[in-house]
């Protein structure tokens, strides 16, 4: 598969960003938040699923939910995290193999590896998570549009245009507008779900 073309001049480009929201020892359960977001700052789709903490579903939960909304009018996945719900694996490249949308995975903060996290809290399938870690290539440091370094990891775009992308929809701050607001939708739900 080759390198797609993001299209950013056009005013109502969509993605599709993904956040998750949970709280270990809570529930077995992580709630994810899909928001379907124009880079005019529109939202027009929402959706939701749920993830195992600690397991290796995240990928297929996203592809559920993007099935769930129907549309071919989405550009690109934004996700907020490759690894989410205590080392749930997002797996970008079967993502992009089933979607044939870029992926797009933001992280905020460097890291020296979690290799030994992978070994040690999941003896019995750390290296298929390390794998599929790999496999979704390296983390590309940039310089978003408000000065604040940002990182990348990207399938199906080069990190030129994922870069542009994520600027078109970044306000302020480091968290583009689609994730900011699923993560928002993610917590507000979870919390609701652990009331007493």
């Amino acid at each position: 598969m080759g390198v797609l073309r993001l299209s950013l001049g056009k005013k109502a480009i969509r993605v599709l960003g993904l956040a998750e929201s949970f709280r270990k020892g809570s529930s077995q359960d992580a709630i994810l938040a899909g928001v379907v977001m124009r880079s005019d700052f529109i939202v027009d789709g929402v959706v939701l699923g749920r993830c195992r903490v600690g397991g290796m579903d995240v990928t297929d939960s996203i592809l559920q939910m993007y099935r769930k909304l129907n549309r071919d009018d989405i550009s690109a996945l934004m996700i907020n995290g490759c690894i989410i719900s205590w080392f749930n694996v997002v797996d970008l490249n079967k993502l992009y193999r089933e979607t044939n949308l870029p992926s797009i995975c933001l992280t905020y903060y460097p890291s020296t590896g979690l290799r030994e996290y992978f070994m040690k809290y999941f003896p019995e399938d750390w290296s298929e998570r390390v794998r599929i870690y790999e496999e979704n290539g390296p983390r590309t440091e940039v310089v978003n549009k408000n000065g604040l370094k940002i990182y990348l990891r990207v399938v199906g775009v080069d990190v030129g245009a994922a870069l542009n992308l994520v600027n078109k929809y970044t306000l302020f701050g480091r968290v583009p507008e689609p994730l900011r607001l699923a993560r928002l939708i993610a917590h507000a739900i979870l919390e609701e779900r652990l009331q007493p």
